[in-house]
């Protein structure tokens, strides 16, 4: 029975009868399972879609571009190897920075004033070395944003300005490596370089070859600037390589770095360039020589502005900064700005030593006889006469050159286009017959033989006879003759028939020697057409043989270079020059008379628009036949000046004689230069008249000497 509280286990069937014991086996012992391969379990195949007709059309493109792919990597992997490679073995071949920064074959020339101040550079000018820390921050910021705003980002080369680059070459109907290159300043700093590669004057005609060569576009020098790049970028920082770049690209009239840029534009350094002016150089980089300030300031300052406003969009300039600069553009140094005396500079780089001008690898100071304000007076002269007094459609050229007496050159106009570096220059090089500008060294040496100035001549039709043709009969520019005058009077009026007959008496080789002496050293006339100023001569031989009149008749060289020395040497390379003055040539005495005689052509004669209020001056006019050639030339007590005009082709002027046209434009020069000065007299002596003058008078004769043609063309000056 149940329900007795005892909690015992039920009996089911099985405990009730117990169960019969049967012996307990042992358990076998376990194997060490042998390892077998697990067997896969294939996987059903997945039943292929039907490829379809599009699937057959792009079956071989997806062959192809699996092996494209294939290829393509492991091409590129090689590659990569190769650049690498070249790269690190350019990055071991590379100088120390500073090797690098002045690179220039060629020196510099710089010119100063005779108060020492800098009036013109020549050659490649250098300003020194600067670095990214000792510039101005707007500069470094101007350069990056105009040349490589990811500068500071890539590793040489950008792959993205370079597909920019083809782009537009594209677009713009180029090729795709014409026009735009895409190149990071890295790349610009190698292709600087010439990727490593130095001027040779033996394999290169030039410098200018050299260059030409070094800024090739093919893609194998594309891809070797690359590669060049890329190593410059393993050897040199970013600060070292923007260093480089820094000073020595090309920045227009010939500054070699932003250091001589910034000096020759704005004369200030680098390090103190303002938003507007650096602006200014970074946007010359794309055009040097067009851009450059001193050619086009207008044009310079428009690029300005397009690089302000990338200076602002990049995050360089706020707005307020950006509208300052674009509302108060850079302008040029007073000195830049009047790119001063381009024909007396480039009369000192052909007159100078060949290996310290023209051809130095030096850095040269030079300092000059230039005196800027007589430049500046007779360049004023000579845009002055010709925007008034002659027509705009006139051909016609003017040289001036003002001296002192000593031979100094203080200014020098070589024609009516100032300002032009290079130009031929009509004061020194174009040879020019002189017209009656000759007869002062007639009566020069007439006097110096102890002939009286009140010495009468007979102005009267003479013939001189010819072998083989007629006579040679020469008339008065006035076509009239007024018989026995004096030789003053004939000086004034430039009288021609006295003055043959005068350089027959005293004897043309001894007028020639007077000549001679006094520094005209050209092919002079064998016959009586000598006295006719048929000879050719410069204008500066002519200006400076006036001046040896005017200093006592001592021989005078014209001179502009006083002294010269190499950047940071303190020893000179040249005797300082002084003075020009040589040995005498006639009497003090002679030149005294004939400095007096000579005020009578400026006070009576044919010089009379020369004349300036309160002022002594001497001078003597000339014309050349047809009006050719028509000079002036006259001095004060201080200075002497010569004025020449007529065209480069010879032609004819129109209504234009010495005592014309060259004579205002004297006057107007010496106005300017003479003004808020006190008069100086000058050295002459009022001979004493002579009892009997007596009376030299010629009939002619025969004309001995070989080489008399030229009598056909002879001179009726004035």
């Amino acid at each position: 029975m149940t329900g007795n509280g005892n909690k015992r286990t039920p009996l089911v069937a099985d405990k009730r009868y117990p169960a019969k014991k049967t012996p307990k086996k042992k358990p076998a012992p376990k194997k060490k399972p042998t390892a077998k391969p697990a067997a896969r379990r294939k996987s059903a195949p997945k039943p292929r879609k039907p490829r379809g007709l599009l699937g057959w059309i792009l079956l071989p493109f997806r062959w192809a571009l699996r092996i494209i792919w294939a290829v393509s990597w492991r091409l590129g992997l090689v590659v990569g190897l190769i650049i690498a490679g070249f790269s690190f073995y350019f990055a071991a071949q590379m100088p120390p920075v500073e090797e690098l920064i002045d690179g220039r074959t060629r020196g510099s020339v710089t010119m100063t004033d005779f108060r020492g101040e800098v009036f013109a550079w020549r050659g490649d000018q250098f300003g020194g070395m600067v670095t990214v820390n000792t510039v101005s921050d707007h500069l470094t910021n101007a350069v990056i944003a105009t040349e490589d705003k990811r500068f500071y980002r890539h590793f040489g080369i950008s792959p993205r300005g370079i597909a920019s680059a083809v782009r537009i070459n594209l677009r713009e109907g180029r090729g795709p490596l014409s026009g735009h290159g895409g190149s990071t300043i890295t790349q610009q700093t190698a292709k600087l370089l010439c990727l490593g590669v130095p001027y040779d004057p033996t394999k290169w005609e030039s410098e200018t070859d050299y260059e030409r060569d070094c800024r090739q576009g093919s893609l194998w020098r594309k891809a070797r600037e690359a590669v060049y790049s890329v190593g410059m970028e393993i050897a040199y920082t970013k600060d070292e390589i923007l260093s480089i770049y820094l000073n020595r690209a090309y920045l227009g009239a010939g500054a070699r770095g932003f250091e001589a840029a910034s000096q020759r534009y704005f004369g200030i350094p680098a390090r103190a360039l303002d938003p507007a002016q650096s602006a200014m150089l970074a946007g010359l980089l794309t055009a040097p020589s067009t851009l450059a300030p001193t050619a086009n300031l207008q044009r310079s300052q428009n690029r300005a502005a397009v690089v302000v406003g990338l200076m602002e969009a990049q995050g360089h300039l706020t707005t307020a900064e950006a509208d300052e600069a674009r509302t108060n553009p850079a302008t040029l140094s007073e000195t830049a700005r009047a790119n001063a005396a381009t024909f007396f500079a480039d009369w000192i780089m052909r007159s100078g030593p060949e290996s310290f001008t023209r051809n130095t690898t030096e850095d040269v100071h030079i300092r000059t006889t230039l005196d800027p304000a007589i430049q500046a007076a007779a360049e004023e002269a000579m845009i002055s006469v010709f925007e008034e007094r002659v027509s705009a459609d006139s051909t016609a050229q003017a040289a001036i050159v003002v001296m002192s007496a000593d031979g100094a050159v203080r200014a020098m106009v070589g024609g009516r286009n100032i300002g032009e570096t290079g130009a031929f220059n009509r004061a020194t090089q174009a040879n020019r017959q002189t017209g009656s500008s000759f007869k002062p060294f007639i009566f020069a040496a007439a006097l110096d033989l102890g002939v009286s100035p009140y010495t009468m001549i007979d102005d009267a039709r003479t013939c001189w006879s010819r072998r083989g043709a007629g006579d040679w009969c020469p008339e008065n520019y006035d076509r009239e003759f007024k018989g026995p005058i004096t030789l003053i009077q004939s000086l004034a009026e430039s009288r021609n028939i006295p003055a043959i007959v005068l350089s027959e008496d005293v004897g043309r080789e001894l007028v020639r020697n007077v000549a001679n002496g006094f520094g005209l050293n050209g092919d002079l006339a064998a016959g009586p057409a000598l006295a006719l100023g048929v000879s050719e001569s410069t204008l500066l031989d002519m200006t400076g043989a006036y001046a040896g009149i005017l200093n006592g008749g001592s021989q005078v060289t014209p001179y502009g270079l006083v002294d010269l020395r190499i950047r940071g040497d303190s020893d000179s390379l040249m005797d300082s020059q002084g003075s020009g003055i040589g040995e005498r040539i006639i009497s003090q005495n002679a030149a005294r008379q004939l400095t007096w005689m000579m005020t009578k052509v400026v006070e009576e004669g044919t010089g009379g628009r020369a004349q300036i209020d309160g002022w002594e001056i001497a001078g003597k006019t000339g014309t050349t036949q047809g009006a050719r050639d028509a000079w002036f030339i006259g001095f004060t007590g201080d200075y002497v000046t010569g004025v020449w005009m007529g065209n480069d082709d010879n032609r004819p002027l129109t209504g234009v004689t010495g005592g014309g046209l060259p004579a205002t434009i004297w006057r107007e020069t010496m106005t300017r230069v003479l003004a808020d000065k006190t008069p100086t007299p000058l050295p002459l002596t009022v001979p004493e008249r002579p009892v009997d003058s007596g009376l030299l008078h010629s009939e002619g004769g025969e004309v001995l000497d070989q080489d008399i043609l030229n009598l056909l063309d002879s001179i009726i000056g004035d």
